[in-house]
């Protein structure tokens, strides 16, 4: 009889902004056993992981673990076995990304002692994003700072990213206009945190995030892009300190600023909306906008679009934004089917073509599955290096 060990179980850890999300992950990506726990900044992972080890055979007994780790640096462009070298250099990083790299840090030195004997492999959401071509990584500041502090525009989401660009290509195989080696796509990660990346035959080649996570889109509660004048004239003369404004733009801005509701949530949001609120329609529009305009500049960065696709719980669970970003990029060729954006997303159901039968541009909502993004990197580093 198989055991455990002989499934190739991989528990998986992603912790998230708010969240963390344990799974177990068997041979044939299917998730056996999975649970969700709120983690507001400053909640230790210790009781979660606990409990889930403690409570599910198959996750004490899975053969390997892998972690998301949201910032990789320069030095992580691939997954890696943690050990205590690596474990040294991921602390060196938590200022990067504080809302997740410290999580990630802290699960990873409770699970090396909590399930002993198994490879625990980092997996890094900037991995996806080294491909980036120089023109797009690179910021223009003064040289000696690019090279003294390693400046660069790393990307988030990668794991995302990775995924939904996959599925995308098989999606679109069955129908596509051209080989999927060939297809230029638009992964839409849109959560809490929120991403573009612009994926070419599988190969990233630009993205809305740069050195944090709080570039780019407009998200739950980060600001996305901002001027950066106005940040140096509020501390010079608007008395507000450096902690403040990290603070404010992690915390405090994105759609809980715009629109007053406190958690961001677009459900909520939207609600308020429906309600006729001023402010709350204000941070929907500029959430479109920002979103719609972006998404013009990935084409943009590959001669064009083929695939657009929408994932994350925003992405997934909000036709009403699907279809207004929609609406603005109808120059490009996106043109949503009514019906089924409308009843695209639900958990019950499977990824799903939501783009109009004739439409030049074809677009998905993919459910995002991390999880098994991670269980796949976890496997082909170990069996590499077997």
């Amino acid at each position: 009889m198989a055991t455990d060990r002989d499934r190739g179980d991989v528990l998986t850890v992603n912790p998230g902004s708010s969240s963390l999300k344990l799974a177990v992950v068997d041979a044939g990506d299917a998730v056996v056993a999975a649970a969700t726990a709120a983690l507001p900044a400053g909640t230790p992972v210790r009781d979660a992981i606990d409990a889930f080890v403690g409570h599910e055979p198959r996750a004490a007994a899975a053969t390997a673990i892998g972690v998301r780790v949201v910032h990789g640096g320069a030095h992580f462009t691939r997954p890696v076995v943690v050990d205590a070298a690596v474990a040294g250099a991921l602390g060196g990083l938590r200022d990067l990304a504080p809302l997740h790299n410290l999580a990630a840090l802290d699960a990873i030195n409770l699970l090396t002692s909590l399930v002993p004997h198994r490879s625990v492999v980092a997996c890094f959401d900037t991995s996806f994003h080294a491909t980036l071509p120089a023109a797009a990584a690179t910021y223009a500041l003064p040289w000696e700072w690019i090279e003294r502090f390693g400046l660069r525009r790393f990307g988030f989401h990668g794991l995302s990213h990775a995924w939904a660009s996959r599925r995308a290509e098989a999606l679109a195989g069955v129908a596509g206009p051209k080989p999927a080696r060939d297809l230029r796509i638009v992964t839409c990660h849109l959560g809490a945190g929120a991403s573009l990346a612009a994926v070419v035959g599988g190969v990233c080649v630009d993205t809305t995030m740069g050195f944090t996570p709080v570039d780019g889109l407009v998200m739950a509660r980060r600001s996305g892009s901002v001027d950066p004048g106005m940040l140096a004239w509020l501390i010079r003369h608007g008395g507000i300190g450096v902690a403040e404004l990290e603070e404010a733009l992690d915390t405090r801005s994105g759609l809980a600023g715009l629109s007053g509701v406190d958690s961001g949530d677009m459900r909520a949001v939207l609600d308020a909306a429906d309600r006729g609120d001023r402010r709350a329609r204000l941070a929907l529009d500029v959430y479109v906008h920002r979103l719609a305009a972006s998404i013009a500049a990935m084409a943009s960065a590959m001669g064009g679009v083929d695939v657009v696709v929408f994932t994350g719980g925003v992405g997934e669970g909000a036709p009403v934004i699907r279809s207004r970003t929609a609406e603005k990029l109808a120059f490009l060729g996106v043109v949503l089917d009514v019906a089924a954006n409308a009843g695209a997303g639900a958990a019950s159901v499977a990824d799903q073509d939501i783009g109009q039968a004739d439409a030049p541009v074809r677009c998905f909502v993919v459910h995002a599955r991390e999880d098994v993004e991670i269980a796949r990197e976890v496997r082909t580093l170990l069996s590499a290096a077997t």
